[in-house]
């Protein structure tokens, strides 16, 4: 039974607490990423190894997608974000304290599923409080999420200069993460907000508009996936810039993505998610494609840059189109679970093109997959103008 309103009080105090969450994710990520070399060198892995160590995050996230979709559209979002943000706290030390890769394996998959969960739960609560708002702001989610990264990887970088350990290092970020949850959880909406009927299938029917979204996720992850792998190496190995201006092809990425996730709000409820999302694709089609075909370092950064600003919105819109189906929590998933298919089998795919024709010519895979979402861009507007009254609580 449905009674009452959610106050715009209650509304703005869930969208602080959300982008708190999304925040704190994109910090702990960074963290455990700037120092996979301590725990490689602990451990004593080479490189195969260490990939194999690293499948198993991957692998965790990808099985639990789904599964936190499923309990998102039965509990609601609410609980699902506490109980996968309880568990990536409490699992985070244990990357830190695993004697073995056999220890280190399954303690990866344990994160993964956490993170995986809380990624996918989150963005569930994100689209509830945007509903709620009656206007864009999945964006901004996302851009908390990259400035926590950029923070988690500033504070792990000094934390490791600075000669802390592994263990203390991610003790503290696991404590005081699990302070700041326990704060944000307390103001988020709650869990009837998007709890399903009873009725409601478990898991999303692959429809013609999913498909589209979970295509235009599988691109840009794919693509943002490439820039994160490739850009150092491209600018390096094969432009041969040397390590330092090389760092600078995924900085720019980086912060041109930030920049359009900031503004991102702001010119969807303007111009609609279409137009933006198409303009991103484009964006990027000309801005890498030129600068690929002029091989030169200042025009790579540029096109590094234009890649960056062009995904920056694409991701936030697809999942706030999902969240717009009957039942948000399977559909995010289901997006949320082939983009992040598409982030995983990018840079290996690049490199296995790379063989065959050189780096350069294997990177417009990212331009012509760019060019696939200019072509998809009308999966992205399906309920746009129905998103105007704010949720119920049951």
């Amino acid at each position: 039974m449905r009674h009452g309103s959610i106050t715009s009080r209650s509304l703005s105090a869930a969208r602080l607490a959300v982008l708190g969450i999304f925040f704190l994710s994109g910090f702990g990520f960074a963290s455990w990423a700037v120092r996979i070399p301590a725990v490689q060198e602990k451990l004593g892995l080479g490189e195969g190894l260490l990939g194999i160590a690293l499948l198993g995050m991957s692998v965790g996230s990808l099985v639990s997608m789904p599964l936190a979709g499923w309990f998102v559209s039965r509990l609601g979002s609410r609980p699902v974000v506490g109980a996968t943000a309880l568990a990536y706290s409490l699992a985070l030390p244990l990357l830190a304290i695993a004697p073995s890769l056999a220890l280190l394996l399954p303690a990866l998959a344990l994160v993964g599923a956490a993170t995986g969960s809380l990624d996918v739960s989150m963005n569930a609560q994100a689209v509830a409080v945007e509903k709620g708002q009656g206007r864009p702001i999945m964006s901004s989610f996302h851009a908390a999420f990259s400035l926590g990264g950029l923070a988690g990887a500033a504070a792990g970088g000094a934390v490791a200069a600075a000669g802390v350990g592994v263990a203390p290092h991610f003790a503290g970020v696991a404590g005081l993460s699990l302070v700041a949850f326990v704060i944000a959880y307390g103001q988020m909406l709650p869990a009837g907000v998007d709890r399903g009927e009873g009725g409601d299938p478990a898991f999303a029917r692959p429809t013609r508009a999913l498909a589209g979204l979970g295509v235009i996720s599988f691109c840009v992850l794919l693509g943002e996936g490439a820039m994160a792998d490739w850009s150092a190496v491209y600018l390096n190995g094969t432009l041969g810039t040397g390590p330092g201006l090389a760092a600078a092809g995924f900085a720019a990425f980086s912060a041109t993505m930030v920049a359009g996730r900031l503004l991102g709000d702001r010119l969807i409820a303007r111009f609609g998610p279409v137009a933006l999302v198409r303009a991103g694709g484009a964006v990027s089609v000309l801005g890498l494609g030129v600068s690929l075909t002029v091989a030169q370092p200042v025009a790579a950064l540029v096109g590094f840059g234009c890649a960056g600003l062009g995904f920056s919105i694409i991701f936030p819109a697809a999942l706030s189109a999902a969240g717009r189906a009957k039942i948000a929590g399977p559909a995010i998933a289901a997006v949320a679970t082939t983009g992040y298919f598409g982030f995983l089998v990018g840079p290996p795919s690049i490199g296995f093109a790379a063989e065959a024709v050189g780096l350069g010519g294997a990177l417009f895979i990212v331009v012509a997959l760019s060019a696939a979402i200019v072509l998809l861009a009308g999966s992205v507007g399906q309920g746009h103008q129905k998103q105007k009254k704010r949720p119920e609580v049951p």
